[in-house]
């Protein structure tokens, strides 16, 4: 089973205007590193494990591309993980996100879950008239980033679809 994983949004949370955002730390990760990335340390660091125990092939599905393997995953704990390179090709047809073709090709028939701050529900509407085994398109608020809620509904999805994943 695939995750594909955006990074801003899901990750990086942004656009809130009734509270300010946390700020972490992570642990081995040199302030220095994120100096660069100024937002990286509004990312939740124990999303790393939580993200792991779910049992997929975590997938950067992401315009940070490799970057998201030599900032992010270092920040969250993980290993280097895929990334999925966006093709050149023209726009996508109206409604349809510009991610959701190039995703669907890159899993290749096999099922996937897919958090993402943009998706619609024309997304989901050609994913079920393209893609013959399970896809959970799961849209994440960008304004609080990956929840508790969030966690739980992917769970539950995957328990249904075949896969036991973690807490």
């Amino acid at each position: 089973m695939l995750l594909f994983l955006d990074v801003d949004g899901p990750l990086i949370p942004f656009g809130a205007t009734n509270r300010p955002y946390p700020v972490y730390e992570a642990a081995g990760v040199p302030p220095e590193a994120a100096a660069g990335h100024p937002l990286l340390s509004r990312i939740d660091p124990s999303l790393g494990p939580r993200l792991a125990a779910l049992g997929c092939e975590l997938v950067w599905a992401t315009t940070w591309m490799d970057d998201a393997n030599t900032v992010v995953s270092p920040w969250l704990g993980l290993p280097p993980l895929p990334v999925v390179e966006w093709p050149d090709e023209d726009a996508p047809p109206a409604l349809l996100h510009w991610k959701t073709r190039p995703l669907v090709a890159w899993a290749a028939g096999r099922p996937f879950v897919w958090l993402d701050d943009e998706i619609t529900e024309a997304d989901r509407a050609w994913v079920a008239a393209h893609h013959r085994r399970p896809a959970l398109l799961h849209r994440v608020e960008h304004s609080y980033g990956i929840t508790d809620a969030d966690f739980t509904t992917v769970t539950q999805w995957l328990r249904t679809n075949g896969r036991t994943a973690g807490p």
